[in-house]
């Protein structure tokens, strides 16, 4: 887990090779900045660059076994380590000495800290390089966080920023601004600011500072829908419409929201895990995860009722000219209908 190697970095246990996988660029870049607070020598000015797209391995091998000029340690980032993934060598503009980092990963040099980046879903674990830098460095994996360890790490992103965040607002800051790190990071920064980076978020801070994401929103509003709450569900509806969201986009969200609610359910009948089905239907994995924990999901005969209903309703929309919010009001006014 990417918390206790951030946690080992900030005690000072750096290691001299890393390698940096996966397509979270947040967690990569974060990694990366701990790295540099915790060599005292190092800033961003003197941390090294190279793109293994365009320079061989060798000249990062050059590098780091040339003996820091200042510092007591230098600090390398070789970014893009195509060699580490199934690749189409005749794509490839630069051609790489494996075996020259083979034998260098067996004794690194003990004035560098190299971090090797592969920015990649999937790496080609057949490749002997691939096995020995899972032998020889410390592997910080960087896929999407979901769960308990996206509210950890919303809380030491506060944590970073002076304030202070409880585990319950901070699943309420997701909710709100979705599961984005990226988007996270920014209003969590936002909120610092507000609060002159000093004290506890409130629950009252969150809803004030932070917008909620449409697709957020349209997953409450499905679930107040689902469960027969029309007061509830109109009040939300009318909010949307409030922020400028039109009818028509409202109903393409619900009707995604109950296809992917159809799908999980199925899935998870067959004996698939959260991850599994994240990956087969290409979502993030806490959008699974809110429709897994969710007791109250109607039948699939229900889904796919309401379902029909709404391809029903989309077309309404389309093709009247009156009060298009009207169209939708009514559906959300009859949650029972159908059954």
């Amino acid at each position: 887990m990417v918390n206790a190697i951030w946690k080992k970095i900030s005690n000072g246990n750096i290691e001299p090779v890393y390698l940096l996988t996966g397509i979270e660029q947040q967690l990569i870049d974060t990694t990366v900045q701990r790295l540099i607070k915790a060599m005292p020598d190092i800033d961003a000015a003197t941390v090294i660059r190279f793109d293994l797209e365009e320079t061989p391995i060798e000249a990062v091998i050059e590098e780091a076994d040339t003996l820091p000029f200042l510092e007591e340690r230098k600090l390398i980032i070789a970014n893009h380590a195509t060699f580490l993934k199934a690749a189409d060598k005749s794509k490839e503009k630069i051609v790489h000495n494996v075996s020259l980092l083979e034998q260098w990963l067996e004794n690194p040099s003990p004035t560098a800290v190299v971090v090797f980046v592969a920015p990649y879903e999937k790496l080609d674990g057949r490749k002997k390089i691939t096995k020995l830098f899972q032998q020889k460095a410390v592997v910080v994996e960087t896929s999407p966080l979901t769960g308990r360890d996206l509210t950890t790490w919303v809380q030491q992103e506060a944590a970073s920023r002076g304030i202070t965040i409880s585990g319950e607002i901070a699943q309420l800051l997701v909710t709100m601004a979705g599961d984005s790190l990226l988007a996270l990071s920014s209003e969590i920064a936002k909120i610092a600011m507000y609060m002159d980076g000093d004290g506890e978020v409130t629950g009252q801070i969150v809803e004030m500072l932070v917008p909620r994401q449409p697709e957020m929103d349209v997953f409450r509003l499905t679930d107040a829908y689902m469960t027969g709450n029309v007061p509830e569900t109109i009040k939300i509806y009318h909010d949307l419409l409030r922020n400028g969201e039109e009818p028509i986009m409202l109903t393409s969200l619900i009707a995604g929201q109950i296809r992917l609610m159809i799908h999980v359910s199925s899935l998870v009948k067959k004996g698939y895990h959260q991850q599994q089905i994240a990956k087969t239907l290409n979502v993030h994995p806490y959008r699974v995860k809110l429709i897994m924990e969710n007791r109250r999901i109607p039948s699939m005969q229900r889904l796919l009722r309401i379902l029909e209903r709404l391809a029903h309703i989309d077309h309404q929309l389309k093709s009247t000219g009156g009060k298009r919010e009207r169209v939708l009001e009514i559906f959300f006014m009859d949650p029972m209908r159908g059954e």
